[in-house]
């Protein structure tokens, strides 16, 4: 049987029901479910104080889980990513362990990745993954999302491989370029976490490869700015392709007058040579891929399909 330890890094669990849902459903799927003791703590906005969560990170990396998950995002690893025992951390990554989460996970995984080389998973939380209540509004019985469910197993399973997608159309007049990209390093997350982190020594020199970026409650002007920073950081020029994700949870108002998301995309192409691409099945949504933080992948792209692959992980 499967050993999953559920820890609290970032914001508190307010949603306990969620919480409940989601160990129920991973056990309902026949793996065995280790709660941390401080797991629903709450001080503050945070699931305990920075050292509650910081113990809470080392107690599961020195669990022996198969797969360590977060609750949930939100906020607070960028606030003791200069604590975190690396070193630790690597061990257990060494030694088999999976780290898996998204959002403000997002820190965690590009200070790992800066200072170890290691690799984590961005994939889903708990509460948002497996402990959403689904049944009142799809019928009882509900699970979590298909795509998602088979992703982790297939993670669990040590059969993630790969995964394909169909990017949305370009503008009018503009045609998709074909990519090819070999032997390129994946890496990112969340757009805000990641930006966040320019200039400190968690931030990933990756160079030639792959950068995948989500977002969400973010409009569009905001995800241009952060990109515009990371532009001129020379951070996209250095890559081999960046993939755009889900944007979700915004709201366009009038004096946008035709600024949207497409808008953002088209501009970003007018500046880079650096393929971009789009609608990369992961993000804040409930149907999303999981994708190995660090590893080393092969992509090609023909007009709207894709396929990256990586392989035993």
């Amino acid at each position: 049987m499967k050993h999953i330890y559920v820890y609290s890094p970032s914001g508190a669990v307010r949603d306990k029901a969620a919480f409940r849902r989601g160990v129920a459903q991973l056990k309902s799927m026949g793996y065995g479910v280790e709660v941390d003791i401080d797991a629903l703590r709450s001080h503050q906005r945070f699931a305990g104080d920075d050292q509650t969560r910081l113990a809470a990170i080392h107690r599961a990396a020195a669990s022996g889980a198969d797969l360590a998950l977060i609750s949930r995002g939100g906020y607070g690893y960028t606030r003791i990513l200069d604590a975190i025992d690396y070193k630790k951390v690597a061990r257990a990554i060494g030694a088999g362990m999976l780290f898996v989460g998204m959002s403000d996970f997002t820190a965690f995984q590009c200070a790992v990745l800066a200072k170890t080389g290691a690799s984590t998973w961005a994939g889903p939380a708990l509460c948002e993954g497996f402990g959403p209540d689904t049944a009142s509004a799809q019928g009882a019985g509900a699970g979590p999302d298909e795509i998602m469910s088979a992703c982790f197993q297939d993670l669990l399973e040590l059969r993630s491989e790969g995964t394909g997608w169909r990017q949305l159309p370009a503008s009018a007049g503009v045609a998709l370029a074909d990519v090819k990209v070999n032997n390129a390093q994946l890496w990112g997350g969340n757009l805000t976490m990641l930006t966040s982190l320019l200039g400190t020594p968690f931030f990933p020199q990756v160079r030639r490869g792959v950068l995948f970026l989500e977002d969400t409650a973010e409009h569009p002007y905001r995800i241009e700015r952060m990109l515009t920073q990371l532009l001129h950081a020379g951070v996209l020029a250095q890559q081999k392709a960046v993939l755009l994700g889900q944007f979700t949870d915004y709201k366009l108002s009038a004096h946008d007058r035709g600024f949207r998301l497409s808008s953002v995309v088209h501009w970003l192409r007018q500046q880079l040579k650096t393929p971009i691409l789009t609608n990369l099945p992961y993000g804040h949504v409930p149907t999303k891929v999981l994708l190995p933080v660090g590893a080393t992948v092969d992509l090609v792209a023909q007009q709207r399909d894709v396929l990256m692959v990586w392989g035993h992980v």
